[in-house]
């Protein structure tokens, strides 16, 4: 089995791995794991910005309080403070790496509101911003001397001291053993410390706005090592996916309503959100896409419209290009400038996660964990507009600042056991691999959406003990393919939300269920743990 050894290994290479990489000590050698393609992740996808005060008449206080809003009171206001207090320098660190961010009239940067937000306080590149932090970071990695970028290795399982060959701390992790897709064989990658930035989860539905990798991989690994997870049954659901039968996963983006782009219904023309809420299209996204799921269900309909069209066409075209030239091409053939744009909700962002302390520490010595991967206390029951990249860029810094002052305290790895294929063979039913995939995916739709009941989630629940037998049964007997290690992660990940789910007997932020349709006075965090 192929082996490599580094100082640090980095599992996930956007924002949050990306930044980690790039703090640590640049003496010691780091290795930064992508799933497929370095830029492939949920980063190089983000269209609309990273929120941090920089508007004159905005306050840290203000940033701080429209998080909590929207986190339904959820959020850890210790984490939130120190997010928002570090927002401006990590806006410069990507400035000073060539982030071209749009500039401003009379200001530096050109800064847009979205919902949820009080002030304007997005900086973007138009709308495309994730695209060019990805670029950014990535050069950078590229150029660093002791930074080696590793494409298409997926994770199966943390090393921890189970796997020493000789009897070491159970509860510490020491590497990763990954599938390289390339030669379709194991490695063992050991290290003295180990920074999980591996995304969420959105995958486990069956309409979402994330790339193919989303898979919830990082909180499944954790979690089968000893890591608590927290707030699962939070999955964000954004408003405004394409709806499209040949085009899937375009998200359009937050901005469009932040700059006047109204949701209307179909042949009337109505517009419905001022019925719901009185920030209307500005509203936090759970609030919006509950609205639009009581107008898809109440009047049979497929989609609704976000209109933009109002607005003055070179306006439109300057401040969202990307968006109107990709639906301008002919399999969409929209006009933005003329016409509506017909949207659902996908699922788009996973709220809760690891539990991480504000260093990115973990439950396991010498493991670490960044961005979505993870439940901080930013995002609460429900994450605002734009928190998400600066989350990545302020942990993954904090995660490598932690490692580089602990660094002497890390001990190396002891000698790991090879990864074992001796007792399994080449699988000739892949299809029961894609069928569970398909059938998991679609149920989490059905059962575990935008609205649940009860007798939903254990309808989900049933079925995932099922393919949690078949899966396990498979994994047990076939050599590992992705497909089949994302199965296993998905399973997990989906287990994690139902149990979350069920356990909250209320509706707050992201999770509305008719049984529970009130609030609780008290905000308190569903934690789970592998050893209860």
């Amino acid at each position: 089995m192929a082996e490599r050894a580094f100082d640090v290994l980095v599992v996930g290479s956007g924002a949050a791995g990306l930044s980690a990489a790039l703090a640590i000590d640049p003496s010691l050698s780091v290795g930064v794991l992508a799933k497929s393609g370095v830029s492939s992740g949920s980063t190089a996808l983000a269209q609309g910005g990273i929120a941090a005060v920089l508007e004159a008449g905005d306050t840290f206080e203000s940033h701080v309080a429209d998080t909590i809003v929207a986190g339904a009171g959820l959020n850890r206001r210790e984490t939130v403070e120190f997010v928002v207090g570090s927002a401006p320098a990590a806006i410069e660190r990507l400035a000073r790496l060539g982030v071209p961010f749009d500039s401003g009239v009379e200001d530096r940067w050109h800064l847009t509101r979205e919902g949820g937000h009080s002030h304007r306080r997005i900086v973007h590149v138009a709308d495309a911003t994730g695209w060019a932090v990805q670029q950014a970071l990535e050069k950078a990695a590229r150029e660093h001397p002791n930074i080696r970028l590793v494409p298409d290795m997926v994770g199966i399982d943390l090393v921890t001291g189970r796997h020493a060959l000789r009897d070491w701390d159970q509860r510490r992790v020491w590497g990763l053993y990954a599938l390289n897709r390339s030669s379709g064989g194991v490695e063992l990658l050991t290290a003295r410390a180990v920074v999980l930035a591996t995304g969420g989860a959105s995958r486990a539905w069956l309409y979402s706005t994330n790339p193919r990798g989303s898979t919830g991989d990082g909180i499944a690994m954790a979690w089968r090592a000893g890591c608590r997870v927290s707030n699962m049954e939070f999955a964000q659901f954004h408003p405004t996916c394409l709806y499209n039968h040949e085009v899937k996963n375009l998200l359009i983006t937050e901005a469009m309503r932040g700059e006047g782009g109204q949701l209307r219904l179909p042949g009337t023309g109505e517009r419905f959100m001022p019925s719901f809420d009185s920030r209307a299209e500005l509203a936090p996204r759970d609030i919006v896409a509950r609205a639009i799921d009581h107008e898809l269900k109440r009047l049979g309909l497929d989609f609704v419209h976000l209109d933009i069209s109002h607005r003055d066409p070179d306006f439109v075209r300057s401040h969202f290009p990307t968006i109107a030239a990709r639906l301008a091409e002919p399999d969409i053939a929209i006009d933005i400038t003329r016409e509506p744009i017909p949207v659902v909700p996908a699922s788009h962002y996973t709220c809760g996660g690891i539990v991480t302390g504000l260093d990115g520490s973990t439950d396991i010595p010498g493991l670490y964990a960044a961005g979505e991967v993870t439940q901080s206390g930013l995002h609460g029951a429900n994450r605002l507009a734009s928190n998400s990249v600066l989350e990545c860029l302020v942990f993954g810094v904090a995660a490598a600042e932690a490692i580089n002052a602990g660094w002497a305290d890390l001990p190396p790895p002891p000698p790991i056991r090879p990864w074992d294929e001796s007792r399994v063979t080449h699988s000739d039913e892949e299809v029961v691999v894609q069928h569970n995939w398909r059938e998991i995916r679609r149920f989490m739709w059905d059962y575990v959406g935008i609205v649940r009941t009860t007798k939903r989630l254990e309808r989900a629940r049933n079925r995932i003990e099922l393919l949690r037998r078949e899966t396990q049964d498979y994994y047990g007997h076939f050599r590992v393919t992705a497909d089949l290690i994302e199965l296993r992660n998905l399973v997990e990940v989906s287990d994690l939300i139902v149990r979350s789910a069920l356990a909250r007997k209320e509706s707050r932020g992201l999770h509305y269920t008719l049984d529970y349709p009130e609030t609780l006075s008290e905000a308190r965090d569903t934690v789970l743990s592998p050893e209860a």
